[in-house]
C-alpha cells in the first residue's frame, strides 16, 4: 500500500503544480478563491494517510491492507477522469477563525464561505481528516472511528444534483460497491429517484436533509445493507456538498473493523499532528480525555504525552484515595472542580 500511495503522491504533486489554474473556475467577474486557505496534496498527502494504517496494522496483523490506497488512488483517477481539481488535508485542526468545532468534523468545513458566495462558481473533490468526538461511546462497532477520512466533492452552481449522483455511482462501480438502495426526502421523490440507475431501490425517507446549522438542504443517502456509505446534499437548492467515508467504503468492501484502542491511538496521534498538547480546556481537554480512556482500556502508546498523562492518573487516583474518607458523599463536579479528579477514571483504575 506505502509502495502504491507513494506513486498517487508523485501524480498529485504533479497535478497540484500542473494544473493550478485550472483548479479555479470561477465565472466571469467572480472572485477565484478555491485557493485560499487550501492545501493542496504536495503539503498533506495520500502518504499520511497510508503511514496511518501502517502504524495501525502494526498494533494489529502486523501488516498493511491495500483497499485504503486503492480506494484512494481510483478516486484521484476518476477526478482527473472528470477534470476536478483532488486536494487531500490529513490535518483535523479547523480553518483559522472556524470555531464552531474543535476539530474538523466534515469535509465540507473547509469551504462554508463559498457556499453563500454568489459570484463563486466552481467545482472541487476532497479527502479530508475529520475527528468527531460524539462518536467516542460507539467506537470499534465497524462505521465509527473517531478520526475517519471523508471522500468529498463540492460544486459551487456548477454541477447539478443529477450529475453529482452520475458521478458517484460511476465511482462507485469502478471500486465494486453497488448500493443497496438509496433514500430521497419525500419532497424530492417525484425529481431524484430518476436520477439514480434503474436497478437502485429508491426509498423515501423523511430525515434526508442535513445541515451544519448555517448550510444544508435535502439530501440523498447511499446504502449497502444497514450501512449508510455516503450523502449527498444540495445546498441553497445550486450547490453540491457530497460525503463519502473512506472507512465505511473498506468495511463494506471486506475489511475487518478496527479494535477500539487502535482507532483510540490514531485519533490520538492525529490531535497531536495537528498541534495541540493536553490541557484542561478545548481541543487539548479533548486529547487528555481520549488518553485517559486509552489507558483505562489498557492500550498503549509510545508517546510521552501517554506516559506523562498515565503518571499524572496515578497520581490524582492517589489523591482520591487519601482524600475521600474525609470527604464522603461529594458529587462527581465537586471532585473535578476542586482537584481536576474524574471520579469514573479513578475508580474504575
Amino acid at each position: 500500500m506505502l509502495k502504491s500511495c507513494a506513486v498517487g503522491l508523485e501524480i498529485l504533486q504533479i497535478d497540484a503544480i500542473q494544473n493550478r489554474r485550472r483548479y479555479e473556475r470561477p465565472a466571469a467577474n467572480a472572485r477565484s478563491r478555491v485557493s485560499e486557505g487550501v492545501i493542496f496534496p504536495n503539503e498533506y498527502t495520500i502518504l499520511d494517510i497510508a503511514r496511518r494504517r501502517s502504524r495501525r496494522a502494526a498494533h494489529t496483523q502486523g501488516g498493511c491492507h491495500d483497499t485504503a490506497g486503492r480506494l484512494i488512488e481510483e478516486y484521484r483517477q476518476h477526478c482527473l477522469d472528470a477534470d476536478i481539481p483532488l486536494e487531500i488535508n490529513t490535518s483535523v485542526r479547523p480553518p483559522d477563525g472556524d470555531d464552531s468545532t474543535l476539530f474538523i468534523s466534515a469535509g465540507m468545513q473547509r469551504f462554508k464561505p463559498l457556499f453563500a458566495d454568489e459570484s463563486y462558481v466552481g467545482t472541487i473533490a476532497n479527502i479530508q481528516s475529520c475527528l468527531r468526538l460524539n462518536d467516542l461511546e460507539e467506537v470499534g462497532d465497524g462505521t465509527h472511528c473517531l478520526r475517519f477520512d471523508m471522500m468529498g466533492l463540492f460544486s459551487f452552481r456548477q454541477m447539478s444534483v443529477a450529475d453529482g449522483i452520475a458521478f458517484w455511482h460511476r465511482y462507485l462501480r469502478r471500486v465494486g460497491i453497488t448500493p443497496t438502495h438509496v433514500t430521497v426526502h419525500p419532497d424530492k421523490m417525484a425529481e431524484w429517484p430518476d436520477l439514480h440507475p434503474a436497478d437502485i431501490e429508491v426509498r423515501p425517507d423523511p430525515d434526508c436533509t442535513w445541515s451544519d446549522g448555517g448550510t444544508g438542504g435535502y439530501c440523498t443517502e447511499f446504502y449497502v445493507g444497514d450501512i449508510e456509505i455516503g450523502n449527498i446534499v444540495n445546498p441553497r437548492g445550486d450547490c453540491l456538498d457530497v460525503g463519502f467515508g473512506l472507512q465505511r467504503l473498506e468495511h463494506v468492501l471486506g475489511e475487518p473493523p478496527p479494535v477500539a484502542v487502535d482507532l483510540l491511538r490514531e485519533s490520538i496521534t492525529a490531535i497531536l499532528d495537528a498541534g495541540y498538547m493536553p490541557g484542561n480546556k478545548a481541543q487539548g481537554y479533548a486529547l487528555r480525555r481520549l488518553l485517559r480512556t486509552l489507558w483505562r482500556q489498557s492500550g498503549t502508546l509510545d508517546h510521552p504525552v501517554f506516559h506523562a498523562e498515565r503518571r499524572r492518573q496515578a497520581r490524582l487516583r492517589q489523591m482520591y484515595q487519601r482524600l475521600a474518607p474525609r470527604h464522603p458523599g461529594m458529587p462527581a463536579a465537586w471532585w473535578f472542580d476542586t482537584h481536576g479528579i474524574v471520579v469514573a477514571d479513578v475508580e474504575d483504575a
